[in-house]
């Protein structure tokens, strides 16, 4: 069984995907958020007691308001658990199409008249707002999640910019090869000089040591090390440091 931690990262990254996913695949993604709750069973288990004594038919007026010119807006409920418990209905309604999505949007989000930006307000207020409340329950299990999250984020950016500046050294030594090294070996470098940066664009690490290994042996044997080489060599080691 997975870890509580695990099955809420796994629950709020179906979050995550349902506020960035375009507008017509919203009910497809709130299906998937639900089924996560039904196979967590943290979750589950959270779900069960917040809705347990919560009445959604009397709590749904007042949260659903229209004024007299039809004009709708939505009220969340003020504590944690009855928030949690209508916003649950809420999702499961749409579930069930016994209360349309498209309507909902056009009648409490109205917005530009647009449904992106009526779907955008809508994730703003639902589903980030659910994002929050499950962060806050399991705040002891999980963490500082936004921490972890700027960590991958910085991460993720520094290895871009590894994998620019190998791919940019690879370049200057296939030019480097091509007036240096002996003509019939020529082609059999850019060939390792490719087979290194589709290596590493694929996180593939084993691959990658080999094609270095390989192309050690060949500046060597034929005495063409060029000025480039040991540029490319470092940033191929600060990359696998992120591997």
């Amino acid at each position: 069984m997975k870890s509580t931690k695990d099955q809420i990262l796994e629950f709020l990254d179906k979050c995550d995907e349902l506020t960035k996913c375009k507008f017509i695949m919203a009910t497809t993604k709130i299906k998937d958020l639900l089924k996560c709750i039904v196979n967590s069973p943290e979750l589950y288990k959270l779900f069960d007691t917040v809705t347990k004594d919560f009445n959604y038919v009397e709590q749904k007026p007042m949260c659903l308001i229209r004024d007299s010119h039809n004009s709708g807006k939505v009220i969340l409920p003020q504590t944690v658990g009855q928030r949690l418990a209508f916003i649950f209905c809420l999702l499961v309604e749409f579930d069930r199409d016994s209360l349309n999505f498209n309507e909902f949007l056009e009648a409490y989000f109205r917005e530009d008249g647009s449904y992106f930006e009526s779907y955008r307000a809508f994730c703003n207020t639902i589903i980030v707002s659910l994002e929050n409340l499950i962060k806050q329950v399991f705040k002891d299990q999980i963490g500082d999640i936004e921490l972890e999250r700027r960590k991958d984020d910085g991460a993720n950016t520094q290895k871009a910019k590894l994998i620019s500046s190998i791919a940019l050294s690879v370049e200057a030594e296939k030019q480097f090869i091509s007036t240096s090294a002996p003509k019939e070996e020529r082609e059999s470098a850019v060939k390792m000089l490719d087979a290194l940066v589709k290596a590493v664009k694929s996180e593939d690490e084993e691959m990658i040591d080999a094609v270095i290994c390989g192309y050690n042996y060949f500046i060597l044997y034929n005495r063409c090390v060029s000025d480039e080489v040991a540029s490319l060599i470092e940033f191929i080691s600060e990359y696998e440091k992120l591997l």
